[in-house]
């Protein structure tokens, strides 16, 4: 292999496309399934979608929890898969999958049992409170078997059937998406649903996509996890666990409570900002989906190579993923300009709001520079190889020590114009840049995290 040259081994290309793909199809999917909830429920009445809006806060909460585990189960399974032993990967499988299964039981039961007394923390409108008390009656069942189906998928992506999780999620999304349709508003002889009809097709996309990664893992050429590992446990591979999910989830935490915050902010300028603001953040997300593609895929070969013990390969391609993340940055960056008249032209917003959303596209087009590279970096390369604590760091520091303090104090101190505000919030992906490049240059991150006879 040509450890020297940038584009010199084709096979390191090609194997990434061949993850990185697969993966960018299914983040694209579900973030489309937002906004077609979104469009549907808003189509319905305003108060449908704004009740909605406020239930699906409790899962992404509950979604913050998960994929903290399931990505410590990628980035630790990835490298067990490199050395080949399909033992320690049964076993980590378990672990994973134990605390997906307590932490999916809670959250259905709190939401099925306690669904007003949880929407009290949101909203205090009776009507709100009574449809989302009827969207998260049935969507809680979503919520119990959604974290065993992630566990299955992420031992999917890394035992080389990325394309299994991409076909899963496309047909479990355009499921979702038409029986939106159906639930919703009454279609083919079915009662008109309203957001119940939103929940339950949520529930049956959630079940397709268990039974069907469920069913690959007993295929010949697939990973078939060993489920008497749940009764027994392993602790010096639970405590590898724990120190890999932890930060992860500890980063996540803090990014989603800050996400929020900024949500808030909005809120507190006037009430075509949080319009703005909302078209925004769905336009990001499905703009950054092939970021990350290249993070979680390009992670799963660091990772590979890494525990194989061959940490110059590993390194190599870090380094080659680094590069790549800047063209990636820039193009991203591109589209998000090239795509702002169309957004502009399709949105229903009076001109208030779309005054607002045209500064938020301008900014954004800066931030995804940042956000792509970071991604990247973070998320793929320093999660392959176990170096999960940076995140936090970063995020303490650029986050909750710079931004949040300077989007406040342009809200509630200097009535800053919306933009700015706006552009404050995302001051931490591009400001945290040359810290994580430094970092990046301490190879921390090369690091074997497999044991012997694990």
């Amino acid at each position: 292999m040509k450890h020297s040259t940038y584009f010199g081994d084709r096979d390191f290309f090609r194997e990434l496309i061949r993850l990185a793909l697969p993966i960018a199809a299914q983040s694209f999917m579900l973030s489309a399934v937002g906004v077609a909830d979104t469009l549907m429920l808003g189509g319905l009445e305003q108060n449908a979608m704004s009740a909605v809006s406020l239930a699906t806060r409790l899962s992404f909460i509950q979604n913050m929890i998960l994929s903290s585990v399931v990505v410590a189960l990628v980035a630790l399974g990835a490298q067990y898969w490199g050395k080949r032993d399909t033992s320690a990967m049964s076993r980590l499988f378990s672990i994973a999958l134990r605390l997906n299964a307590i932490t999916s039981l809670v959250f259905f039961l709190a939401c099925f049992f306690f669904p007003s007394t949880l929407m009290l923390a949101f909203t205090d409108d009776a009507e709100l409170i009574r449809l989302a008390s009827e969207y998260l009656r049935v969507a809680s069942w979503s919520y119990l078997i959604t974290g065993i189906s992630q566990c299955y998928m992420g031992l999917l992506k890394i035992s080389e059937h990325a394309s299994d999780t991409a076909a899963i999620s496309t047909t479990a999304v355009l499921a979702n998406i038409g029986l939106n349709a159906v639930f919703i508003f009454g279609l083919l002889g079915f009662d008109r649903m309203g957001v119940r009809g939103a929940a339950l097709a949520t529930l049956v996309a959630r079940i397709i996509e268990l039974i069907w990664s469920v069913a690959l893992s007993f295929g010949k050429r697939h990973l078939k996890p060993d489920l008497r590992e749940l009764l027994r446990r392993d602790a010096a591979l639970t405590q590898d666990f724990y120190r890999c999910m932890l930060p992860i989830l500890g980063a996540s935490l803090l990014w989603g409570v800050g996400f929020t915050a900024y949500s808030a902010f909005m809120g507190h300028i006037d009430q075509d900002a949080p319009a703005a603001n909302s078209v925004a953040a769905s336009v990001i997300e499905l703009v950054c989906c092939a970021c990350n593609g290249l993070a979680s895929g390009g992670g799963i070969l660091v990772g590979n190579a890494l525990g194989a013990g061959d940490l110059k390969k590993g390194k190599t391609y870090g380094i080659r993923l680094l590069r790549l993340s800047v063209p990636c940055g820039i193009l991203t960056s591109l589209v998000m300009l090239g795509i702002t008249p169309l957004v502009l032209s399709i949105v229903r917003l009076n001109n208030t709001a779309l005054t607002y959303l045209r500064g938020m596209m301008l900014v954004m087009s800066v931030y995804t520079i940042g956000r792509v590279m970071n991604s990247i970096i973070i998320n793929g390369i320093f999660v392959a190889g176990g170096d999960t604590l940076f995140d936090v760091y970063s995020l303490a520091v650029a986050m909750w020590g710079i931004a949040l303090p300077l989007a406040a104090l342009g809200t509630f101190v200097f009535h800053w114009p919306v933009w700015l505000v706006y552009a404050c919030t995302c001051l931490d992906e591009v400001g945290k840049i040359p810290w994580v490049l430094l970092h990046f240059r301490r190879y921390i991150w090369v690091t074997d995290l497999t044991r012997e006879n694990a």
